[in-house]
């Protein structure tokens, strides 16, 4: 029986979730995070002593964007035999390896005993959604509903109808653990995405992401939809631990 899923908030968009039998990783980046002076977890910073061996290692990179990719995630497979890496279709790959598989939205990728479904993105890259240790998870990317100020009325309208289309896809599906963005720099429209994913999906636990340093937006968030959803992980730091499905 599995015990259960840890999660770690790193930074940004980047957190890494431990199960029982697997390691993932999503869209790490920036190994140097400004104003760190060590390459620590509570940094936001994976050294090697973080990445478990003896488990199955999967990285995920949604897409090229540096904020949600960075090359250096190719320097763990000099020390891990058992990963794999699992890329948006937009990054590019100058050496590619049996271990290296490179997604087009609307794909499915089965990795051991693990399921990966992509979708797709109001940007770039996938979003994904994955079968693992009897737990659903799923990572958003840069899916978002993009509602900038500065867009006219019908860019503004594409861009809700592209996010609600998208995330309809995932109706009926019981997703345990949803990473969506919570985007500070959309100002007042920062809470569109989440509130129409936990309307429409209703996740066990909702993590918010993609909002830099801004970790207050996350409990502004929180009080928000509180009356629609009480499982809001309220992240305050870098690399802070979440434990599914013992949280609250």
């Amino acid at each position: 029986m599995n015990k259960g899923v840890k999660i770690k908030h790193l930074h940004h968009s980047s957190v890494t979730v431990e199960t029982d039998k697997h390691f993932l990783i999503f869209d790490y980046f920036n190994n140097n995070i400004e104003g760190s002076t060590t390459k620590s977890i509570k940094d936001g910073i994976l050294s090697e002593s973080d990445i478990p061996s003896d488990k199955k290692i999967l990285v995920f990179a949604s897409h090229s964007h540096r904020d949600h990719f960075d090359p250096v995630i190719f320097q763990w497979e000099k020390y891990l035999s058992n990963i794999q890496y699992i890329l948006g279709n937009d990054i590019e790959i100058l050496n590619y390896k049996k271990n290296y598989h490179q997604v087009n939205p609307y794909e499915s990728l089965k990795l051991y005993d693990i399921t990966i479904n992509t979708y797709g993105s109001t940007d770039r890259g996938v979003s994904f959604l994955i079968y693992i240790d009897d737990f659903i998870i799923f990572h958003a990317g840069d899916l978002n509903w993009w509602h900038w100020k500065e867009f006219s009325e019908e860019q503004l309208l594409k861009e809700e109808i592209d996010f609600k289309t998208e995330i309809n896809k995932l109706v009926g599906t019981s997703i345990d653990i949803a990473f969506v963005p919570v985007d500070p720099r959309l100002d007042e429209f920062y809470y569109l995405a989440g509130e129409y994913f936990l309307n429409v999906i209703n996740p066990k636990l909702f993590v918010p992401i993609h909002f830099a340093d801004n970790f207050s937006i996350t409990n502004k968030f929180a009080e928000k939809v509180k009356s629609i959803h009480k499982k809001v992980a309220v992240i305050e730091g870098h690399g802070q631990e979440i434990e599914f499905p013992t949280l609250g």
